[in-house]
């Protein structure tokens, strides 16, 4: 499993867990909602600044969403 798809699921687990949507998600990182969407489909690989900003809306530690499962 690349980074990708690590951040992937990741993202989409956090995500699903604090109720947001990807819209919701979108507006709080500040991004657009297809990159967010494109991002937790494992198509395109996030900057470490995009990683940051997702991490803060998501208050986690960016870490969390870039180790890889167990």
């Amino acid at each position: 499993m690349d980074l990708k798809e690590v951040m992937a699921i990741n993202m989409r687990r956090v995500r699903h867990h604090q109720d947001l949507t990807q819209e919701e998600l979108a507006a709080l990182a500040q991004l657009s909602m297809r990159y967010v969407g494109s991002i937790e489909r494992g198509r395109v690989s996030a900057s470490v600044s995009v990683l940051g900003r997702l991490a803060k809306a998501l208050n986690v530690d960016p870490c969390e969403l870039i180790k890889p499962p167990r």
